[in-house]
């Protein structure tokens, strides 16, 4: 393919990289802004000084986090949630996605599975029925809530689906001849060629269990099971303070302070920011052949 370098070819291209580049701009100032406030004075803070640089620049934030117990409790947590709801959202989607691929020739009652989980995605029972069946299991107050009430991803389900439909027939042809069951097909054949897919989907999981909060904030009933973003959010939300005992006064008072605020929030990115560059290759690729049908 001949590339133009007309004089108007390049007029675009420049406008293009201005537009990009001040979209990127925007998606970063946030996460500046916050840094930022982490780092000055809390006075400079609270009278809304702070811009884009520090004022008054002081590490006493990160230095009250180091001995803050709750959080750093609510940061294991919201790693533990990440682990196994990202683990077991990847083997669920892997497990349903590799039948869901095939025709109905091969499984005769594909579509209506398929239609079923379809409908899932446009209507659910609510939130009181799934808070009671959640509450049925026992699984209140328990890291096993925050992971087995999302545990399949039903978009994700479709991505794979389109994944492996899209891989050539002759591997699995091949596979077949030469004597493979279902499982060897699906653990040495498909599984392994839909790495980008699964890599996304994975990312997926991991940015929505890291950043959700409504489902701690439902299912714990007490502080210590908040996961992080839940943790967070309480720091954050305005409370009116008529309904509120003097304990909770007190402790509200306590985690008012903005720059030891902007501290946590800037530290509960961190993870993110730093799995998204080894999984970002496989970002654009995985979406584009999980998105089509062949």
């Amino acid at each position: 393919m001949v590339r133009e370098t007309t004089w108007g070819s390049r007029v675009v291209d420049g406008a293009l990289v201005v537009l990009l580049a001040g979209a990127a701009l925007l998606c970063v100032l946030p996460i500046w802004y916050t840094l930022a406030v982490s780092l000055s004075d809390n006075a400079a803070a609270s009278a809304g000084e702070v811009r884009l640089w520090p004022v008054g620049f002081n590490l006493g934030s990160y230095k009250e986090i180091m001995g803050d117990t709750k959080f750093f409790g609510s940061f294991w947590i919201s790693v533990q949630r990440v682990v196994l709801g990202a683990g077991l959202n990847l083997i669920v989607t892997v497990l349903m996605a590799y039948p869901l691929s095939k025709t109905t020739k091969d499984f005769p009652l594909r579509n209506v599975f398929m239609w079923t989980l379809v409908f899932t995605m446009l209507f659910n029972g609510g939130l009181i029925p799934w808070y009671q069946t959640v509450k049925s299991l026992g699984l209140i107050n328990s890291i096993w809530g925050l992971v087995l009430g999302n545990s399949v991803p039903m978009f994700n389900v479709i991505l794979v689906v389109n994944y492996f439909r899209n891989l050539p027939k002759e591997l699995e042809e091949a596979a077949l001849v030469d004597g493979a069951g279902p499982w060897y097909m699906l653990w040495k054949v498909f599984v392994p060629l839909a790495v980008p897919v699964l890599a996304t989907v994975t990312l997926f999981s991991i940015v929505y269990h890291w950043n959700e909060f409504f489902n701690g904030l439902v299912l714990m009933s007490k502080a210590e099971h908040y996961p992080l973003q839940t943790y967070i959010q309480q720091l954050v939300v305005i409370i009116d303070a008529t309904t509120m005992n003097e304990d909770q006064i007190k402790r509200m008072s306590e985690l008012s302070n903005q720059t030891l605020n902007a501290a946590k929030i800037f530290i509960a990115m961190i993870p993110v920011l730093i799995v998204y560059p080894f999984l970002q290759r496989f970002f654009i690729h995985g979406i584009t052949l999980g998105s089509v049908k062949e």
